[in-house]
């Protein structure tokens, strides 16, 4: 299937709330001037499979906030379910008419425009229901933390909506397609070489203090891309070991407060 640029039913939906386990308000915390959300909004409104970039948080008030955000700087969004996040997307796909779902998550302000455009040509070209470019093990992962990009159709997003039945598939969002083996055609995409090693995602204050550090280094720019990230830090690798430690999130886990 061919793909038009910046056709407007590809619709990368960015989840994001104030409630970060491990690290509260992460997604409004300040970055070079602008809230982290912002920061990764403008990043990914670079790329070009992208007709719409939206955001998807929650009724909860302490979300009021992101919406205040949104609003300020101009960003679509949705507020739906605190917990159903899988709900809360499909919702956000009709709102805003996708057929095609990119799903970002809001703890990833260096994501590269060239990663999503990638895995979403990727999707088109290999015609299958599900497409990444990471998921947790068992799959092979070589692609960083922090550049995760996952593409599903309108159709089989609803069919999730209507069968999954775990917690962590209503959580996760994603999980139904890659859990069952043979339902779906589902395509993982590598990355060479393998930079699997490093984590470029903000779940942790070592991991915002990484973060940080990258947007000062290439300031004023934000256009810096995966490779030049790379780079700096095998130039600086005091600057990777910030977080190198940090232990990551497994799938199944689900939100305590639920």
């Amino acid at each position: 299937m061919f793909i038009s640029k910046r056709d407007p039913s590809v619709v990368a939906i960015i989840q994001a709330r104030m409630g970060s386990s491990r690290l509260p308000g992460k997604v409004l915390m300040d970055i070079c001037g602008k809230p982290m959300l912002v920061q990764q909004v403008i990043r990914a409104r670079r790329a070009n499979t992208l007709g719409q970039v939206v955001v998807a948080t929650t009724i909860s008030p302490e979300d009021d906030r992101v919406a205040e955000v949104c609003r300020a700087f101009g960003i679509p969004y949705f507020r739906g379910d605190p917990y159903d996040v899988l709900d809360r997307y499909f919702r956000a796909a009709q709102l805003f008419h996708a057929k095609t779902i990119v799903r970002l998550t809001g703890d990833c302000p260096v994501i590269d425009p060239r990663m999503i455009d990638s895995t979403v040509s990727g999707f088109f070209a290999a015609e299958v229901d599900f497409a990444a470019n990471r998921l947790p093990p068992p799959w092979k992962r070589t692609t960083p933390i922090g550049m995760d990009t996952e593409v599903v159709n309108l159709d089989n997003l609803a069919r999730a909506w209507h069968e999954a039945d775990q917690k962590h598939e209503r959580e996760h969002v994603m999980p139904y397609f890659y859990q069952r083996e043979g339902y779906f055609k589902v395509v993982v995409f590598q990355h060479e070489p393998d930079l699997s090693q490093y984590r470029l995602t903000v779940d942790t204050p070592e991991d915002f203090a990484l973060i940080k550090q990258i947007y000062k280094y290439f300031e004023p720019s934000t256009e810096f891309s995966l490779a030049e990230i790379i780079a700096l830090l095998k130039q600086k690798p005091e600057l990777a070991a910030l977080n190198a430690q940090v232990a990551h999130k497994d799938y199944q886990e689900i939100d305590s407060r639920v």
